[in-house]
């Protein structure tokens, strides 16, 4: 028996409703408080030339293309953790995660090797001129994989405090490390990417120790057929929604002489999904627990309500701020993205709720959506592709394949049901 694996209790549903706005509550207040951390480390463009800072969000996005093969890590663990009743599925647990973080190094190691041989032709498509910038960013890309494995499973235990933490000590890692590394030492993007770099290694550490019990645990062998089931379809549909979140970038760096007013307002929009995340990464774990013991859950109706009237309000505040967020953050000469940031919130909102609909679907194990969100993802790149004539057109295709990803998930979640499924029990 897994140690600190222990029995959430069955609740009234006023209990369990005050559980969740208490959790989400915890967690908005983590997320806010570490993306206003997060936010700070745009002040230091201020010290570092316009062509660095623009690096800076193209490496970020890198990483986010990075996380791909990951993506689905966090939702499976969530996913697996949360289902983890009986003693052959805590075995089966532990002896998942430790296969999980060999093979996510081996797949590092790969990135590694074609970092090596390609490097100059991925320095020159991304305009970098430092390779330290881009080595730098590749370390932090193994960081990167093994922190939906730790966040995963703090998520599926249900232990929303130190889900929380780790996300703050993120951030205050990064923006300190980068703060004394961009304004003391003259470090450009290396010098911020080697502040994230700091960052994510504390939260990994941290998540690690809290997950201590399971390097010692008895486990029974990685039933990798019946995984590699569900983390697939889990990082397909998973990562077509980080796909709409990030490839943008790609494009514009690609396109356009001049991105750092892009970099800073589609930074500022994205954190309108990152602000609504909290309630579905409370409601993601106590859907597959509720499934597991078979058990009814109103938590989507909660759920999507609440990050629709986020969503919106942030929508709508956004604009008016964003002048006074650009002169703190960054140089009057950004100032010039202002007039398109209510394109760029709006095209935020339907992503965040999609979002709510989409996990609801991968914690029943509904996959049947799946193979349509890659096609508007695929979608998306094409149509970028051919459209990028300026910053308007980019952002309105972003918001217009964020709409359709929002159209079905709504219609694989309320037209084309099928049986809800708990978590696929371990092999024996």
């Amino acid at each position: 028996m897994i140690a600190k694996t222990v029995e959430v209790p069955v609740l009234s549903e006023a209990s369990h409703k005050a559980a969740f706005f208490r959790q989400s509550g915890w967690m908005m207040m983590a997320t806010v408080g570490s993306g206003v951390l997060m936010m700070a480390v745009h002040v230091y463009s201020k010290f570092i030339p316009a062509q660095e800072y623009a690096a800076v969000g193209t490496l970020i996005q890198l990483l986010n293309w990075m996380m791909i093969p990951a993506i689905g890590l966090q939702t499976v663990f969530a996913q697996q953790t949360s289902a983890a009743i009986t003693g052959p599925q805590q075995r089966q647990l532990a002896g998942t995660f430790r296969a999980v973080l060999q093979m996510t190094f081996c797949i590092w190691l790969l990135m590694l090797v074609v970092t090596f041989l390609f490097q100059g032709r991925m320095l020159s498509a991304m305009k970098i001129h430092n390779p330290a910038a881009l080595w730098v960013t590749i370390v932090v890309g193994l960081m990167m994989l093994w922190q939906p494995i730790f966040q995963g499973l703090l998520q599926g235990r249900q232990n929303f405090l130190w889900l929380g933490w780790v996300a703050v000590f993120n951030a205050i890692g990064r923006v300190v490390i980068a703060g004394l590394i961009v304004v003391l030492l003259h470090g450009w993007a290396a010098g911020i990417m080697t502040g994230a770099l700091i960052g994510l290694v504390a939260l990994v550490t941290t998540a690690a120790w809290q997950n201590r019990d399971l390097w010692s645990a008895p486990r029974d062998p990685f039933a990798a057929r019946e995984w590699l089931r569900r983390v697939v379809p889990l990082t397909l549909g998973c990562g077509a929604s980080q796909f709409l979140f990030s490839a943008d970038m790609m494009i514009v760096q690609d396109n356009f002489n001049n991105t750092s007013p892009y970099v800073l307002g589609m930074t500022l929009a994205r954190a309108i999904v990152l602000f609504t995340a909290p309630l579905v990464a409370v409601m993601f774990p106590k859907i597959v627990h509720s499934l597991a013991r078979d058990q009814k859950s109103n938590l989507l109706t909660l759920t999507f309500l609440g990050t629709a009237a986020l969503a919106v309000m942030a929508a709508i505040a956004l604009p008016i701020v964003s002048p006074l967020l650009i002169r703190v953050l960054s140089t009057k000469e950004n100032l010039t993205i202002v007039p398109l940031m209510p394109l760029f919130a709006w095209s935020m909102v339907p992503l965040a709720v999609a979002n709510v609909l989409l996990n609801n679907l991968m914690a029943r194990s509904r996959f049947a959506a799946v193979p349509w969100l890659v096609l508007v993802g695929v979608g998306y790149y094409l149509t970028l592709l051919r459209y990028h004539a300026s910053y308007q057109m980019v952002v309105g295709t972003l918001g217009l394949f964020a709409s359709l990803f929002l159209i079905v998930c709504a219609l694989f979640t309320w037209v084309f049901t099928g049986p809800a499924k708990p978590a696929a029990a371990p092999a024996q």
